[in-house]
C-alpha cells in the first residue's frame, strides 16, 4: 500500500508538470520561494507569470547541470575502464600527501594498472589550497599536457583538479582572468575542458558534481573561486569504501559542509529575484538562486546530515551512517551546485584566509587550518537568525528537518528555532565554540567585514539580498560564542 501511494504521489507531480508546460515557463514567474511538497508543486506552473510584465532586469530561467554520478561499494575498481572507454591516451592523477598513502589512491591505482591506463601522479596538493597552490598544479598539467585528469581526494584535491585542467587548457590566460569577480576577473570559459573523474574521499563538499573551485587568495587573505559549468567532472566516482579512513574530526568537518550546503541553497534568493538577467545564456552563473529542482536535493540532504552526521561522527564503525553521509554530500552538491550558498560561505572565507595558528584536530597537515566545513558553521545560527525574516517559512521547513515541532513554530520566531537546533547540533558534535574558539575576537571584526565584502558571488544570494557591512559586523559579533 505505501508503495502504491508514493506512485500514486508521483503520477500526480508528473501530472501537473506535463499540464503546466503549455504555460511556457520561459515567460512565466514564480512569485516566491517553492516548497518540495506533492500538494504545492502546482507551484512550477506560477514561476514567471507575470514575466511580460514584470520586472525585466531579473532572471525568468535556470538551469540544471551536475555530473554522471556512478555509487557503490567498490565501483573505484571500474576507473581504469573509464578511461579506456574515452580513448585517454595519458591521465594526470591529482591527489594529496595524505590519500596517496592510502586505499583510496590505491584502488585507483590498482584500476589504471590493470588496464593498462598510461598516467603520471601529482601527490601535493595542499588541503585548503590557495592561488600559490592551484598555480603549481596547474604547472604540473601544463607540464605533462595529459588528456584526462582524475581526482582521489576532498574537495581539496578536486578542485585544484578542476583549475589544472581549466588553465592547461588556455595556456594564454592570466590566473584571475576566470576567478570570480570582484577579485578576478569572471571571464566565461569557451573552450572545452578535458574528461575529469572525480573520485571524493571525504563526505563533505560534493565537488564531485558542481563547476565550482575554492582556494585561499593569500594577496587579500580570504577565499575566492572559480565558478562554471564547463569545470564540472565527466563522471564522479561515489565510492563508500574510500571514505571510510577519515577520523572522527573530518567526518564531522566534512559533514558540516553538506549541512550548509543544504540550509543555504534551500534559503537562497529565488532564481527570479536574481539580477542581472543573462544577455547571453552562457553568462548565466552556476549559482542562480533557489529553484524547484535544487529544493528537493538540499531538503533531503538536510534530513539525511540530521540523522547521520551524528552517528557516522561517534561511530567509526558505522557504516551504513558513512554510506548516508557521502551519499548526502552528493545530493547536496546537486542542489548547491545549481542554486548556490549564501552568507555562511561568504563569511567562511576570510575566517579561514584570516587565521594564523588554529589547527583543527584528525587533519595531517604541516600548517594552521580551519576546515571548511567548520568555518561555514560556525556562523550559521547567526545568519539564520537574521536571514529568516525574508524567508520564514523556508527556515520553519529546516527547524522541522532538525526535529522542531511545526505547531509551535511561527513566522516571527523561525529564524530563532534553527538557530537553537543549529547550536544544539554544533555542541553535540563538539564543535569549536564559535569564532573565540578559534582564536578569534572583537579587534578582528573589521577585518572579518572586509575579507567578506568582496564575496559578492554568495552573498548576493542571501534571501535578504546582499548585508552591509554593519550588518556583517553584527553577524561575526554574535558568532564570537554560540553555546
Amino acid at each position: 500500500m505505501a508503495a502504491a501511494a508514493a506512485r500514486s504521489k508521483v503520477v500526480n507531480v508528473l501530472g501537473l508538470l506535463q499540464s503546466g508546460a503549455s504555460s511556457c515557463p520561459c515567460h512565466s514567474h514564480a512569485h516566491s520561494h517553492f516548497h518540495p511538497t506533492a500538494s504545492s508543486f502546482s507551484n512550477l506552473l506560477r514561476y514567471g507569470r507575470q514575466y511580460a510584465s514584470g520586472n525585466e532586469s531579473t532572471d525568468y530561467a535556470f538551469e540544471m547541470a551536475a555530473s554522471n554520478i556512478r555509487f557503490g561499494p567498490g565501483v573505484t575498481s571500474e576507473i581504469g575502464m573509464d578511461l579506456n572507454n574515452i580513448k585517454a591516451e595519458k591521465v594526470a592523477v591529482y591527489t594529496d600527501s595524505t590519500i596517496a598513502k592510502l586505499h583510496p589512491l590505491k584502488a585507483v591505482i590498482e584500476s589504471l594498472d590493470k588496464n593498462k591506463v598510461n598516467y603520471v601522479v601529482y601527490d601535493k596538493v595542499r588541503v585548503e589550497p590557495t592561488d600559490g597552490s592551484f598555480k603549481a598544479a596547474i604547472d604540473f598539467a601544463r607540464q605533462h599536457n595529459p588528456d584526462a585528469f582524475v581526482a582521489v581526494g576532498g574537495g581539496s584535491v578536486m578542485d585544484t583538479c578542476k583549475a589544472a585542467s581549466l588553465y592547461s587548457a588556455h595556456p594564454e590566460a592570466d590566473f584571475l582572468d576566470f576567478v570570480n569577480a570582484p577579485i578576478g576577473k569572471g571571464l566565461p570559459i569557451r573552450k572545452q575542458l578535458k574528461p575529469l573523474i572525480a573520485v571524493p574521499t571525504t563526505a563533505g563538499t560534493g565537488s564531485e558534481t558542481t563547476g565550482t573551485a575554492i582556494f585561499d587568495y593569500e594577496p587579500l587573505h580570504t577565499k575566492t573561486g572559480i565558478a562554471h559549468r564547463a569545470l564540472k567532472p565527466y563522471l564522479g566516482i561515489v565510492d563508500p569504501m574510500n571514505t571510510r579512513s577519515m577520523p572522527s574530526e573530518v567526518h564531522a568537518s566534512s559533514g558540516l559542509d553538506v549541512l550548509c550546503h543544504s540550509l543555504e541553497s534551500y534559503t537562497a534568493l529565488p532564481f527570479n529575484e536574481r539580477s542581472p538577467r543573462p544577455s547571453n545564456p552562457i553568462l548565466r552563473p552556476a549559482y542562480q538562486g533557489s529553484n524547484p529542482i535544487s529544493d528537493v536535493w538540499s531538503m533531503h540532504a538536510l534530513r539525511m546530515v540530521v540523522k547521520y552526521l551524528p552517528r557516522a561522527t561517534k561511530d567509526p564503525e558505522d557504516h551504513e551512517a558513512q554510506q548516508q553521509m557521502l551519499l548526502a554530500s552528493t545530493f547536496a552538491g546537486i542542489g548547491f551546485g545549481n542554486a548556490g550558498v549564501h552568507l555562511c560561505h561568504g563569511l567562511s572565507y576570510p575566517i579561514s584566509g584570516l587565521n594564523k595558528n588554529y589547527k583543527h584536530p584528525g587533519y595531517n597537515v604541516d600548517h594552521a587550518l580551519v576546515p571548511h566545513g567548520v568555518s561555514v558553521a560556525l556562523t550559521s545560527p547567526s545568519v539564520f537568525r537574521y536571514t529568516a525574516s525574508a524567508c520564514p517559512d523556508r527556515h520553519m521547513d529546516a527547524a522541522v528537518a532538525f526535529g522542531a515541532d511545526p505547531a509551535s513554530i511561527k513566522p516571527s520566531t523561525a529564524g530563532d528555532v534553527l538557530a537553537e537546533k543549529l547550536t544544539a547540533f554544533l555542541e553535540e558534535l563538539k564543535v569549536p565554540n564559535g569564532l573565540k574558539g578559534l582564536g578569534f575576537d572583537s579587534s578582528m571584526i573589521p577585518d572579518l567585514v572586509e575579507g567578506a565584502l568582496p564575496q559578492h558571488r554568495v552573498t548576493k544570494l542571501a534571501p535578504t539580498r546582499e548585508p552591509a557591512a554593519e550588518q556583517l559586523a553584527k553577524i561575526f559579533e554574535n558568532s564570537m560564542t554560540n553555546y
